[in-house]
């Protein structure tokens, strides 16, 4: 069966991070997605070559949108997709003639979906920035520190990808259902301060009703807490322990051979003394043993892995997380369809690969083709790369 978006139409003008992390989402789950690339790449080198694999999935057109027959086939694809998406900041794709506006003029139905940092609007709209400033913004990284050190940020899963490709490819989705029923399009905003605020929902309620202090590293999630904590092993490696609930932290302690009277969990007074403890115990044996020991009772403890190592573990080898796929391993597509899954289909592509076939999928004739490369508007892999 094609996965559950089969038949989505999905135009993609390339952008780096969040942007194709939504796109490879939808492509994963059976859209059909055509990827308009910058001819000779954006300058940063994350938007081009086969290592890339938020990139997978869709063929590659190269194209130089600066020429004017480049946004006139830009918007003839538009005319038949359901679905464009763009990750550049505010007023760029106004200026190239491919904003909203000029959009729905040739397709009314599609859902154009924007992903910024900071939005379409406010101070900062403008303003350069990464994931790490997004999530700054938002208040998440601040509150993402073990007491007395400095806030720590998670790689970039949390703006881009999280708060940021997620929340695209989510609102872009809602957007389809709704124009399916009005025959509307209409703009998605996503911006990934909003999205990580939008993650921090919960936190922001256990604040709000005194249950989270704004002193990093003294709550039950951030490290305060000696039941929620990452410890060092006898090998050098780690052991996360997140025995949250009272029945999983009693069977804690009872495996481990301590005694509940000396170790009581809600005593934060006593949490800065029971961490030392902890530290000092599971110092005493390698990641491994305590796994073997720990990881399939009901304690909530498991070694903490590498990305190198998380393929072989077993339980990710027996669901499958990982897949080879045209000799790479790779995430496999996620959620999982009992009667539609999704699955992975052409690998990255170089700049340009694709041209003529994708353009040509998409019901642009061979005549067409050649004017517009004639123009420069388009170029196949080898002169997109002065070859």
């Amino acid at each position: 069966m094609p996965g559950p978006l089969h038949g989505l139409k999905v135009l993609e003008i390339a952008s780096i991070g969040p942007g194709p992390f939504a796109v490879m989402m939808l492509a994963d789950l059976g859209a059909d997605v055509i990827r308009l690339q910058r001819a000779g790449g954006g300058g940063t080198g994350l938007d081009a070559g086969t290592w890339n694999l938020t990139t997978r999935g869709r063929p590659s057109v190269g194209v130089d949108l600066k020429k004017p027959e480049a946004v006139e086939l830009a918007l003839t694809l538009a005319g038949q997709a359901d679905v464009l998406i763009e990750g550049f900041r505010p007023g760029v794709m106004e200026r190239l003639g491919l904003g909203p506006d000029a959009v729905a003029a040739a397709n009314p139905k599609l859902v154009y979906g924007r992903m910024t940092g900071y939005g379409q609007d406010g101070p900062l709209a403008n303003v350069a920035g990464h994931d790490i400033n997004y999530i700054s913004v938002s208040g998440a990284l601040g509150g993402s520190a073990r007491a007395g050190e400095r806030p720590l940020f998670p790689m970039n899963l949390l703006g881009d990808y999280g708060g940021g490709g997620m929340l695209l490819a989510f609102g872009v989705l809602a957007a389809v259902f709704e124009a399916q029923r009005s025959g509307q399009g209409q703009v998605v905003d996503a911006a990934m301060v909003e999205g990580v605020a939008v993650l921090s929902t919960l936190i922001h309620a256990m604040r709000n009703v005194g249950m989270w202090s704004d002193t990093p590293g003294t709550n039950i999630l951030d490290s305060g807490a000696h039941w929620y904590e990452v410890y060092e092993t006898a090998d050098g490696k780690y052991l996360s322990v997140g025995a949250l609930e009272p029945q999983f932290y009693a069977r804690l302690l009872e495996l481990l051979e301590l005694d509940p009277a000396e170790y009581p969990q809600f005593d934060r007074d006593r949490w800065p003394e029971l961490k030392e403890r902890f530290a000092a115990l599971f110092r005493t044996r390698t990641r491994e043993e305590w796994t073997a020991l720990l990881e399939g009772e009901e304690t909530c403890v498991t070694g903490v892995l590498g990305l190198g190592e998380a393929a072989s573990h077993p339980h990710n080898r027996a669901r499958g997380v990982f897949v080879e796929h045209d000799g790479v391993t790779q995430p496999a597509p996620a959620p999982r369809f009992s009667r539609t899954p999704g699955e992975l289909g052409l690998p990255p592509r170089e700049i340009g690969a694709d041209t003529d076939a994708a353009l040509a999928a998409w019901g642009i004739g061979a005549e067409e083709i050649a004017r517009l490369r004639a123009a420069g508007a388009v170029s196949s892999q080898a002169s997109s790369h002065g070859k």
